[in-house]
């Protein structure tokens, strides 16, 4: 009978090339090595290896067999992936890798519920891009990403470079729509346009801007409105954009989520009327759904959401669906 310690032996042996590098390879020795494939030839009862030069050549029943092999270790690994997030889950902790405005804006109201509702249930947490949140769920790193998402894209796929085979991942994940966040200018609160409720970027042709090093997206629409944006300071920190327009620097840019909730009074946010919003999703592994400690989160960030439209504003919340329902 086929043992596991066997099929890593001949899947080692078809990566290396011979039983002396498959045995670095595999933390054994090389005597272990070849015994194991003299035992699995025993057990198969074909020949699967001859000699070649110093290394060894697979027989085409051998590298048949390191295929399988191949194959069977790859399920066995996520089995152990999957139970070592559920005793994660077990233990009452949860991981969580989100952009930077859910971070600043939804996560800490939803920590803070999750720790009076269930002061047993750990959360780690993670800043991160939406293709790295993303890829990192796929991996199996963290238990719920906070992604953004342009419209048109995928929900499950907000990056080109996110992770291989897309397709695959509308089996595999949940998808748990949370909130729209307009793009929004901020200025001076005496600007001429300080009073509008929104702004045209074609308002804003004669402004001086501060923008971050990913501006293209940005300097894209100003071409599609007719002017190149004059650009006179540049930061990656939304706080120190936010306050560099409060001392009269020049106009910027910020998603709504990210805008402090405090903000200086010497600035106004104010939505970019004709900019496409983008959506905040929350992605889930499907087998992850139903653990109590990711329900116990999900539903603080449900609240945590509902908080915060209702704060901006709005009086119809978008409520996020359970977990258990979007799963089913």
């Amino acid at each position: 009978m086929l043992d596991i310690h066997q099929l890593a032996v001949i899947a080692g042996v078809a990566r290396a090339g011979s039983y002396t590098a498959a045995a670095e390879l595999l933390g054994y020795t090389q005597p272990a090595v070849s015994y194991r494939m003299r035992s699995l030839e025993r057990t198969i009862g074909v020949q699967l290896a001859v000699r070649s030069g110093r290394g060894v050549r697979l027989t085409p029943a051998g590298h048949r067999l390191a295929q399988h092999a191949e194959v069977v270790l790859s399920a066995l690994g996520a089995v152990e992936d999957e139970f070592r997030t559920y005793a994660a889950h077990a233990r009452g902790m949860v991981r969580v890798s989100a952009i930077h405005s859910a971070c600043a804006s939804l996560l800490p109201g939803a920590v803070a519920r999750l720790r009076s509702a269930r002061p047993d249930v750990q959360v780690v947490l993670e800043r991160a891009t939406s293709p790295d949140a993303y890829r990192s769920l796929r991996d199996g790193t963290t238990d719920v990403a906070l992604v953004s998402v342009r419209d048109g894209a995928r929900p499950d796929d907000p990056g080109t470079d996110a992770g291989p085979d897309p397709g695959a991942a509308e089996a595999e994940v949940v998808d748990l729509p949370l909130i729209s966040d307009p793009r929004c200018v901020l200025l001076p609160v005496d600007h001429p346009l300080a009073d509008l409720r929104t702004i045209p970027l074609s308002a804003l042709a004669d402004e001086s801007w501060v923008l971050d090093e990913d501006r293209d997206e940005f300097t894209a629409a100003c071409a599609r409105a007719g002017f190149e944006p004059r650009t006179v300071a540049i930061t990656n920190d939304p706080a120190t954009a936010h306050d560099l327009v409060a001392h009269g620097v020049g106009a910027a840019v910020a998603e709504g989520l990210a805008l402090p909730p405090r903000p200086d009074p010497r600035v106004v946010a104010r939505p970019l009327r004709g900019w496409p919003p983008r959506r905040v999703h929350a992605l889930l592994r499907a087998g992850t759904t139903r653990a109590p400690a990711v329900e116990a989160l999900l539903t603080a960030l449900r609240e945590a959401v509902d908080d915060h439209r209702a704060a901006n504003g709005d009086p119809a919340p978008l409520r996020l669906a359970r977990a258990a329902e979007a799963a089913g």
